[in-house]
């Protein structure tokens, strides 16, 4: 009690780092290539699904792709300069679902992250969840985006002698490849982890491994 006999609430401080729950429903086709990036980068779901949504939500590529679905206006980057102007005559994607089975993963954002999804969500007139499940789709069918990811996981978790040596063997592949596709740092990894599965869950080890099997 103060003074005056008046009860004193003390307000909790939230911490600025906190982190906001998202549980989005996706494709089961999704969620499984989202457990793959997990399983071919040593690094926890959650982390991997938030990494590649927070990528996507700065990625006008992503973002010039769900602008078609925006029933309200949409401020990229939340520059007044890059305005997507939305249609309210569209259909709402709320209700909407991928054929198939879908199931709920969870993803913690920062604040910053989900308050710029809570935007996206506002332009596509759907729910947190709703737009999360959205981006993370259109992000990872962003095969640039994709390949960027993998590429800075290896850069940063591969010596530099052996990711040179990497280097040469992509464009080795990609200079020889007789199909129109380039075959993606994403794709490459995929492939050299799938080779040696047996022998080690270590990426660095499956590196080496794999180099000096074909050496």
């Amino acid at each position: 009690m103060n003074g005056e006999g008046q009860s004193v609430v003390k307000k909790r401080k939230v911490r600025s780092d906190k982190k906001r729950d998202v549980k989005p429903t996706i494709a089961v086709e999704l969620k499984d290539c989202i457990y793959r990036l997990s399983y071919i980068t040593n690094t926890p779901v959650k982390d991997v699904a938030e990494v590649i949504c927070e990528k996507g939500i700065k990625s006008r590529k992503v973002i010039d792709y769900l602008s078609s679905f925006f029933r309200r206006d949409y401020n990229y980057m939340s520059t007044v300069s890059t305005v997507y102007i939305g249609d309210p005559s569209l259909e709402s994607l709320q209700g909407k679902y991928q054929s198939g089975k879908n199931e709920r993963i969870t993803i913690r954002f920062s604040q910053v992250t989900y308050d710029e999804i809570k935007c996206l969500a506002a332009a596509l007139d759907v729910t947190p969840s709703k737009a999360t499940a959205l981006l993370l789709d259109a992000s990872v069918r962003n095969t640039n985006l994709l390949n960027a990811y993998v590429k800075l996981y290896l850069n940063e978790n591969v010596d530099k002698r052996r990711m040179k040596e990497l280097k040469q063997v992509l464009q080795y592949v990609n200079k020889n490849n007789p199909y129109n596709d380039d075959i993606s740092w994403f794709t490459l990894l995929s492939f050299l982890l799938e080779e040696v599965k047996e022998s080690t869950a270590d990426v660095k080890e499956a590196i080496h491994t794999w180099m000096e099997k074909y050496k």
